[in-house]
């Protein structure tokens, strides 16, 4: 009689560990499953790619804590996307072999830029896997009629919306001067800004391009200046926004400045030379300090030996909708998977998330923050 009782307590074990699906705990014992995370991780924007990189790590361990994903080991694997969109399709080669050689790979998460997203999701899409992108938000990408593509931050055309609406109606602009890089994403976005704005009965007194990574404005400073807006926009990266911010306030402009969630990140302020205060920056989520406590920021600093930025947070709850996502369909295949995200509510760090067919949110949110004391507050308006 104790024979069977152990025999039937070992079973009953072993069901539970098996079944492990994130809100159990135990540890994972049916293999591993692969989670790419495709981001910039060496050149100029290696900081953004590593506090996403980051985010899902943090997230992968806590579900390895708890049963894993349906009783497998989350695995994630850096791809590292260089910031440019040849490199990032070459990558995807790694991706296929993995899958050819037998490996169960569950999803990709990236990119970054939506330069690279843009170049990589005409192969992902044939591929059985989910793509969620973190911060890619150029508007055309869920107009495509990609079926397994996702992405836990608004659009383009969205913060576009919203940055004309406070530019307009909290800062009282008439006149603005917009700036953008020579990227997808910062062409897209300062059109879609113009238009809000036009709408709105401002003014666009000159738009000006300048060159992703470029570091010095002599030529664009005096052409502002000229101008004489009442406000500035930029759309583009944390890898000029400080150095376009010091080349303007050393000149003596000092008029509100707004830039896109590009520029979302520590470097925008470490890197502006003391000029970043009081500087606007639009994002795709609240900072870290807003939503997180601090057993969570331990946890990040535990996987990651560093603190939290704020594409953090993208990158954790990316990882997030992927899990829901396996839960409510229990299972691996990406269909499945691809059809629970579409039809159920998603429980994040965020609240809770839902998703139109395309893969955009049904509910997109933009935050304002300003720089005050070195840090981004959050501007309620």
């Amino acid at each position: 009689m104790k024979r069977t009782a152990l025999i039937l307590l070992i079973i009953v074990g072993l069901v539970l560990t098996g079944c492990g699906g994130g809100k159990g705990g135990g540890t994972p014992t049916k293999g591993e499953v692969i989670i790419f995370v495709a981001v910039p991780l060496s050149g100029f924007q290696a900081n953004g790619g590593q506090t996403v990189l980051g985010g899902v790590r943090l997230a992968a361990a806590e579900l390895n804590r708890s049963g894993g994903l349906l009783g497998y080991k989350v695995v994630v694997q850096p791809l590292d996307d260089e910031s440019d969109s040849d490199v990032a399709v070459a990558n995807v080669e790694k991706i296929k072999e993995a899958l050819n050689s037998g490996q169960k790979v569950l999803a990709i998460i990236g990119h970054l830029n939506s330069g690279q997203t843009l170049a990589a999701m005409e192969l992902y899409k044939d591929l059985p896997l989910i793509v969620i992108t973190p911060t890619a938000s150029e508007q055309s990408l869920s107009q495509k009629g990609y079926t397994n593509f996702f992405r836990v931050n608004a659009s383009d055309n969205v913060q576009a919306a919203v940055d004309a609406r406070f530019l307009a109606e909290k800062l009282g602009a008439k006149r603005v001067a917009v700036l953008f890089n020579n990227t997808e994403y910062g062409r897209g976005l300062a059109a879609s800004l113009v238009k809000e704005l036009q709408a709105k009965g401002v003014q666009v007194v000159t738009q000006i391009e300048v060159e992703e990574g470029q570091g010095r404005y002599d030529k664009e400073v005096p052409q502002v200046q000229a101008a004489n807006p009442d406000a500035i926009f930029y759309a583009g990266y944390e890898i000029e926004t400080p150095y376009l911010r010091a080349a303007l306030v050393g000149a003596g402009v000092t008029v509100p400045m707004l830039a896109s969630d590009g520029a979302f990140l520590a470097a925008t302020i470490d890197e502006a030379g003391g000029t970043a205060e009081g500087l606007y920056v639009s994002a795709f989520a609240p900072s870290p300090k807003a939503i997180a406590d601090q057993k969570w920021i331990e946890g990040y600093q535990a996987v990651e030996y560093r603190n939290p930025d704020t594409y953090s947070v993208n990158g954790y709850v990316a990882m997030q909708v992927l899990a829901e996502g396996v839960r409510q369909a229990k299972s691996l295949e990406a269909p499945a998977i691809a059809n629970a995200l579409r039809q159920d509510t998603i429980k994040t760090l965020l609240n809770d998330l839902r998703y139109q067919p395309t893969g955009d949110l049904v509910e997109p949110k933009i935050w304002i923050y300003q720089v005050q004391g070195n840090e981004f507050q959050q501007v309620q308006w």
